[in-house]
């Protein structure tokens, strides 16, 4: 009898071994993001953790054919990922790699513009894989003073200040950058020549490599990732880019306090729009910390933050409180009504176009 009590606490320290172990203990609660470089606040990722008890893992790519090939793969270990709308985010969709997006564990969506929400529906019909998180133009990157001092007639607000040989012949004495990305730069080629964006046509891609030709002798560099570092120094003078990177460019150079000014322009002809979204793989291991994460980054508050902090602006309208003056009320970074009419998006294309854009950028990198 005596031993009762012992075989009573042996049982009870059974069960307790037996029982499951808080979800804290038995697994740390985690959200792996994969995002562009330079492309969030680091406070929001703390908050976010501080609020939710989820770690952050995040990691940065400067790529999208990075980010589309690690998720094309399959088991990329990612939960939330941040592809541009096109081509990667469209293509991903269709391969089956995104999950759709459960908005009723994700109430903030409410917060997001409608108008631009259905900019996205071309990639995305009836937004069900993703949200915005930011969005911007690609343009030109401009050192108005050194671009005056060799080219003092050459149009500071058109796509010819880079695409007219005439000019680039003068601008390449300071310096011309042009980004490293087919995807980015052919449809705004395309634009200029007064063909549609989107266009397949052989002969309409000819002419755009007939003209890239022609500036190919002043182009000093190609830049993957942007060329925001060599803005902001001054070592560049005109650079094809994000609109964001370039007023990255103008806030660091401004920092710097060397002399050094740095402009954005959005083309007047007519300039590429393009959006970067809040998507989960169709893999992704932690799926509710991942809708917990696109719910908090939604939030006016935090959104406004990430906007001051890399100066894109954002999809949620109720942010514009919060995000500093100078950049609410910079055209460039949250354009007109009348300059978003003129903004284009593009589309995905068949595997047949894309491979004769990317051969026919190969030959003007190489410039044969």
């Amino acid at each position: 009898m005596r031993l009762l009590p012992v075989a009573a606490a042996l049982a009870g320290l059974l069960l307790a071994a037996l029982a499951p172990l808080p979800r804290a203990a038995a697994e740390e609660r985690v959200v792996n993001v994969y995002n562009w470089t330079d492309y969030t606040d680091p406070k929001a990722l703390e908050r976010f953790t501080a609020e939710t008890g989820i770690k952050v893992q995040y990691d940065v790519f400067d790529s999208l054919e990075t980010l589309e090939g690690k998720l094309l793969a399959g088991h990329s270990g990612y939960d939330v990922v941040v592809p541009s709308n096109e081509p990667t985010f469209s293509r991903l969709i269709k391969a089956g790699a995104l999950a759709e997006i459960d908005r009723a564990k994700v109430p903030n969506w409410k917060n997001l513009d409608p108008d631009l929400m259905r900019r996205v529906e071309s990639s995305d019909p009836g937004n069900r894989h993703g949200s915005i998180y930011l969005w911007g133009t690609i343009g030109l990157g401009v050192l108005p003073d050194k671009v005056r001092a060799v080219a003092p007639d050459a149009p500071m607000d058109s796509w010819a200040l880079l695409f007219d040989p005439a000019n680039a012949m003068r601008i390449a004495a300071c310096g011309i950058t042009m980004m490293d990305s087919a995807i980015d730069v052919i449809p705004s080629v395309l634009a200029w020549l007064g063909k549609d964006p989107n266009s397949t046509d052989a002969g309409d891609l000819a002419q755009v490599e007939k003209m890239l030709m022609a500036i190919r002798p002043y182009i000093r560099t190609f830049a993957s990732g942007g060329a925001l570092e060599a803005m902001a120094n001054g070592e560049t003078c005109l650079v094809f880019d994000y609109s964001g990177d370039v007023i990255q460019a103008r806030a660091r150079a401004e920092e710097a306090g060397r002399g050094i000014t740095v402009r954005y322009v959005a083309p007047k002809e007519a300039t590429e729009v393009g959006f970067d979204m809040l998507a989960i793989p169709a893999d992704a291991p932690h799926k509710a910390e991942a809708l917990a994460f696109i719910d908090f980054m939604l939030r006016p508050e935090v959104i406004a933050g990430i906007t001051n902090v890399v100066r894109y602006p954002n999809a949620v309208p109720a942010s514009l409180p919060m995000v500093r003056p100078a950049l609410k009320d910079d055209t460039n970074i949250f354009p007109t009504p009348a300059m978003m009419a003129r903004f284009f998006t593009v589309k995905a294309l068949s595997p047949t176009a894309e491979r004769a854009r990317t051969r026919m950028w190969a030959r003007f990198k190489a410039g044969q």
